[in-house]
């Protein structure tokens, strides 16, 4: 298999290879239930202490359903990341300023990127893996920061520490479908199922509102959802029903789903 072509996927709260980090919680005090800054501090353990013979790593999560095969979308020294709409840097310059000053270049640098999905060569995480980290506390710390930004704090950082190593990403908007915002998944490579799908029996969205019909992961944190969800009605957008019928896929191939 040519290099280009071997991955090794990492989950971002449940890392391959099933390796055990140690908490960040028990050496930071100011964590203040922010889960998510234990992410940059498991990669840069997975780093140190795993046997990694792949050339390239894929940053993914629990909620992320493969649409097709994934190719290699990173080039050389340039990773492929997912463009998020909300990761505004250059709106947020005077923040970002406090960890990316005016010599490491224009604000401009800064991909509006978290670390997942990515396809990133391993000797480059290596290399942003422990700023990751730092950043994400300096962030954590600053009470302007944390507010700002709160719970995409930490992608913010990944798309600081990258740009403060001058690596810069490939944006690819097909790299992910997140529904119900995105109403397709053809052509994309993963689904992501982050947001509540909410509709009424008309097929219409009533997002903020609990619909007549909805698919929201948050409904089933004490425990999984049931097999055969049934499907969303007429006029609901395709990427939603795509979901719906992978779920059911999964479910129904899944040995004792219901009992473990």
């Amino acid at each position: 298999m040519p290099s280009q072509d071997r991955y090794l996927l990492a989950g971002l709260c449940y890392l391959s290879l099933l390796h055990i980090h140690h908490n960040l919680f028990f050496f930071l005090s100011f964590y203040q239930g922010y889960v998510v800054l234990n992410r940059p501090w498991a990669f840069v353990q997975w780093l140190e202490k795993a046997s990694i013979e792949e050339e390239y790593i894929l940053m993914a999560e629990p909620d992320h359903i493969f649409l097709n095969p994934l190719p290699n979308l990173s080039y050389q020294d340039y990773p492929a990341a997912f463009p998020f709409f909300y990761i505004q840097p250059k709106e947020n310059e005077n923040i970002i300023r406090k960890y990316f000053p005016e010599e490491n270049g224009p604000v401009s640098n800064i991909d509006p990127i978290g670390n997942s999905p990515v396809i990133i060569r391993k000797d480059l995480l290596e290399k942003i893996a422990p700023t990751w980290v730092n950043v994400s506390v300096r962030m954590k710390n600053d009470n302007e920061t944390d507010i700002t930004f709160g719970w995409v704090l930490e992608m913010y950082a990944y798309a600081v520490a990258s740009a403060l190593h001058g690596v810069q990403h490939i944006l690819r908007k097909d790299f992910m479908s997140q529904p119900p915002w995105d109403l397709e998944t053809k052509k994309k490579f993963i689904l992501h199922y982050t947001y509540g799908c909410d509709y009424n029996m008309k097929g219409e969205l009533t997002y903020g509102k609990i619909g007549e019909w909805r698919f929201d992961k948050r409904s089933h944190t004490s425990k999984p959802p049931p097999k055969n969800i049934s499907l969303p009605p007429p006029g609901v957008p395709e990427s939603v029903v795509t979901l719906v019928k992978m779920v059911n896929e999964a479910t129904s191939n899944l040995p004792n789903w219901e009992t473990t």
